[in-house]
């Protein structure tokens, strides 16, 4: 998906409120480091996020380092780390312990979410649609 995103048009915002293209797809290395951070037991959020690097190609560089990064610490992880806790929005403005195996499903499913959000902007941009979730327009699997 990040590939398939055009460099040129990674500062398409379809909304004043809405991040840019270059913004959304930061969130993806972002929460792998977040995932890497909580399996080895120093999730900090404190001091909150990076700012997006000034390119795409920057960002996608961020997130095959991070991915692979957090894969393998994923695989090397016993059962005792995934079991373990970390701070973590429990709600609105409240913070509490939530198990590891937990906040890394959240992860996924934020990921899934902000995924969705690139394909739109994929769309908008006129790039073609991959087929991510099963066939595109753009990827007919028949």
């Amino acid at each position: 998906m990040l590939r398939a995103y055009p460099g040129d048009q990674s500062e398409l915002r379809p909304h004043p409120r809405a991040r840019t293209a270059r913004e959304l797809a930061w969130s993806f290395p972002v929460e792998m480091s977040l995932a890497g951070a909580a399996l080895r037991g120093n999730l900090d959020l404190s001091g909150g996020f990076p700012p997006a690097p000034a390119t795409l190609d920057e960002v996608i560089a961020a997130f095959e380092g991070s991915r692979q990064e957090t894969l393998d610490l994923l695989r090397g992880s016993s059962d005792g780390q995934l079991g373990g806790t970390v701070h973590f929005f429990t709600g609105p403005k409240q913070m509490g312990d939530v198990p590891v195996v937990s906040f890394l499903w959240f992860l996924l499913h934020d990921q899934i979410h902000h995924r969705g959000q690139l394909s739109v902007y994929l769309r908008m941009s006129g790039a073609k649609v991959p087929s991510i979730y099963g066939p595109s327009a753009d990827e007919p699997w028949f």
